[in-house]
C-alpha cells in the first residue's frame, strides 16, 4: 500500500540503502498514526471551545468518579505537567465555568478542583463523541487486527514505560 511512509522510506532507500529502513518505517507509521489520532482529538476539543490540554483536565476529573474532585497536585501528576502549567489551565477552565475551586474539607490551606454540573454533562457528551471518533479511526482494522495491535503495542510500551 502506497502512503507517505512508504514514499519517505523509498526516498531513503535510494539515498541510503545501508540504513535499517524497516525500523525507520515502523517508527514512522507509529508516529503518523499518532498524529492522525491526535488531530481528531484536537478537533473534538476545538468543537467544544477547548484546547486538548483543557479537555484532558476535564476528562481526568470525570474519570476520578463522584464527586469529580481532585487536588491540583493530583491533576498535575495525572497529566504529567508542572503546577504552573496546571494553574493556567485551571484558571481558563474556571473562567469558562467548567470547574470551581472548593476548600478542602481536610486541609484549610488547600483547595480541590471540582467539575461543575454543567461541565459534567458536557464532558459526558464529549467522551461519547471521543470514543466514537476513535472507533471510526480504527474501523479499517478487524477485531483480530486490533487484538494483535493491542498486544504488540502493550509489549512495546511495557518495555519502555518509565512510570
Amino acid at each position: 500500500m502506497e502512503n507517505r511512509v512508504t514514499r519517505l522510506v523509498g526516498q531513503w532507500a535510494a539515498e541510503r540503502p545501508d540504513l535499517d529502513l524497516r525500523t525507520m518505517a515502523t517508527v514512522a507509521r507509529l508516529l503518523t498514526a499518532a498524529e492522525l489520532a491526535d488531530a481528531s482529538i484536537q478537533a473534538l476539543a476545538g468543537d467544544h471551545g477547548l484546547t486538548r490540554d483543557e479537555g484532558d483536565v476535564l476528562f481526568a476529573l470525570r474519570r476520578s468518579g463522584a464527586p469529580y474532585r481532585l487536588l491540583p497536585s493530583q491533576l498535575s501528576a495525572a497529566l504529567l505537567v508542572s503546577s504552573g502549567t496546571m494553574t493556567g489551565r485551571l484558571d481558563r477552565l474556571e473562567r469558562r465555568g467548567a470547574i470551581r475551586r472548593v476548600p478542602s474539607p481536610t486541609d484549610r490551606r488547600s483547595v480541590l478542583i471540582e467539575l461543575t454540573p454543567e461541565a459534567l454533562a458536557a464532558v459526558d457528551r464529549a467522551v461519547e463523541r471521543h470514543v466514537a471518533g476513535e472507533a471510526e479511526f480504527l474501523a479499517p482494522l478487524t477485531a483480530k487486527d486490533r487484538d494483535a495491535l493491542d498486544r504488540i503495542l502493550d509489549k512495546l510500551l511495557a518495555a519502555h514505560d518509565r512510570g
